[in-house]
């Protein structure tokens, strides 16, 4: 099983250690996925699970630290994925394209995490994921390195922007606005679809990938 070691400032006890921590893991996500996080509570975790409050509570210190930890368990798994799907393409627009491939098919759920439904995951972090950093105390948590998967995951996109153009004066913020698209059309779709023009369920990951490819390489020229 991919295990994969995220920073400690997100937990208490690291919850990859423990049984209990990996079904408190693997249920939040089922959980969150189905009444939404407003709605969540470690109390209605705890039933689930058939455990205590006070248990979980040596894991996360609150339900917001663990929805960071899971939303950067997703960037982390897609940065992994990137690794291992580009590592052996030398060209970089090839490499962008199937990074962009990626970034539009990470709703599907990964065989070699066999605990955690991925998919539902990605459904959070679609819904959800702003609310890990749109918070008062986003300075505070950058400071602890609460996002540093988030930054990982782009910056290692932007350097393939580079190779493709070197003199592109605006790298980061075009990867920052090609993330952010990818997961915001997708919501768009399915609740909004005024404010996009993705295809109905069906094409909506070709429509989504398609906007992002040529949104990338305008700009790349």
């Amino acid at each position: 099983m991919l295990r994969i070691d995220l920073n400690e400032n997100f937990y208490l006890r690291d919850p990859q250690d423990t049984d209990l921590g990996r079904r408190l893991v693997a249920e939040s996500v089922r959980l969150i996925d189905e009444i939404g996080f407003e709605q969540f509570t470690f109390k209605k975790l705890a039933q689930r699970i058939e455990s205590t409050e006070a248990s979980l509570y040596r894991y996360f210190e609150n339900k917001h630290k663990l929805l960071v930890y899971l939303v950067s368990w997703h960037w982390a798994w897609l940065r992994y994925q990137i690794r291992f799907h580009t590592h052996n393409v030398a060209d970089a627009r090839q490499r962008l394209r199937l990074i962009l491939g990626i970034l539009t098919q990470a709703h599907q759920d990964d065989p070699t995490t066999s605990q955690l439904d991925e998919a539902a995951l990605y459904r959070i972090v679609v819904s959800e994921a702003s609310k890990a950093y749109l918070t008062k105390e986003v300075d505070e948590d950058n400071k602890a390195g609460l996002f540093q998967e988030y930054k990982r995951l782009a910056a290692g996109i932007s350097e393939v922007v580079r190779e493709i153009n070197p003199v592109y004066a605006y790298p980061h913020a075009l990867v920052s606005t090609l993330l952010e698209s990818a997961r915001k059309q997708h919501f768009f779709a399915q609740h909004l679809p005024s404010l996009t023009d993705a295809a109905p369920p069906a094409a909506e990951n070709k429509s989504i990938h398609d906007f992002l490819t040529r949104l990338a390489f305008a700009a790349l020229g």
